[in-house]
């Protein structure tokens, strides 16, 4: 009887050594180098978030990597204008109007004798403070109304999905020319809460799926099988989850929103002068567009690049957050 029940030990013990003498030299030492975690677990073995395999893959895309360094320059001289130029945008010289490129002036002047670098540096602030104010605005307001429909439902999710319809059936410009037509301020706050209030319906849409999608999954059930409140689940377990979509969607939308602003000022209706925009800049050049073309070329092509910018970041930030990319 006990060389019955030695046998099975043995037989245990020969294989665990023989696994270990199976073992190559390199493969002995490739283990003896590795490092292990707080928990005696390896490198390869140690979780790793969405966020951290998105920034990975994020830093090895060439496309975002142009696109991010051209929306740091845009940030920068929209900071500090005075940095790339020392000229005032609102000084004109009507001698030089619609005259070419000169020393100090590479870009030429525009109709009013105004140096078109400076006014196309200076359009940069107006652009990105419109674009950036206007998709915060629209990603909280989208986010909260359309996670609160997504988790609760019932009543409030009918109320709310029949409201962004109307919204979706408003024509945004011509939503603006009524509405921006009767404003007569000179800021941008008329038109980043323009862009707000017909804005939210697409990212409130995008935030209520991701959250009907995330509220059914096994580790929410379990957070409120545990007694978790409804904040704590909105706040700690789903809305972690569900963000990735927003954020993919208000970075893309807000290259769009600055050419809508642009849109806007160029009909007369956004920003009005003397406030300085790429908008006013090509609806001002476009009667002289034979005779001072480089006062249309220059605002235009700053607009395109921006919006363009800003369309490639959200392409490449939605390849990395969404999986299914991969």
């Amino acid at each position: 009887m006990s060389d019955r029940h030695e046998e099975p030990e043995a037989a245990i013990a020969g294989t665990s050594m023989g696994g270990a003498m199976d073992l190559g030299v390199d493969e002995a030492e490739t283990l003896e180098k590795t490092p292990a975690g707080p928990d005696g677990a390896g490198p390869e073995d140690r979780p790793r978030s969405l966020w951290s395999d998105a920034w990975r893959d994020l830093r090895r895309n060439p496309v975002f990597i142009v696109s991010a360094l051209v929306i740091l320059f845009l940030v920068f001289i929209s900071l500090w204008p005075s940095a790339i130029t020392s000229g005032s945008p609102l000084k004109c010289d009507l001698s030089k109007a619609q005259e070419g490129s000169q020393p100090g002036h590479p870009f030429g002047f525009d109709g009013q004798g105004c140096d078109v670098y400076t006014r196309t540096v200076y359009g940069a602030r107006t652009s990105v403070a419109v674009g950036v104010l206007a998709t915060l605005g629209v990603a909280v307001l989208g986010s909260v109304l359309g996670a609160l429909a997504g988790f609760f439902g019932g009543l409030s999710d009918s109320v709310l999905s029949r409201i962004t319809d109307v919204f979706f059936a408003i024509p945004v410009v011509l939503g603006g020319l009524v509405l921006l037509s009767v404003i007569t301020s000179n800021t941008v706050w008329p038109v980043i809460g323009f862009i707000v209030l017909l804005g939210w319906p697409q990212i409130s849409r995008i935030a209520r799926g991701a959250v009907i999608t995330a509220k059914h999954n096994d580790y929410v059930q379990a957070a409120r099988a545990l007694g978790a409140s409804n904040s704590r689940l909105l706040l700690r377990h789903i809305a972690p989850n569900a963000v990735a979509p927003v954020i993919v969607v208000a970075t893309i939308a807000l290259g769009t929103y600055i050419a809508l602003e642009a849109t806007l000022s160029y009909l007369g209706v956004g920003l009005k002068p003397p406030s300085v925009s790429w908008g006013i800049d090509i609806s001002s050049a476009s009667p002289y567009i034979r005779n001072a073309p480089h006062a249309l070329l220059w605002p235009s092509g700053a607009l395109a690049i921006t919006v363009l910018a800003f369309i490639m970041l959200g392409d490449a930030v939605r390849d990395a957050l969404d999986p299914k990319l991969r």
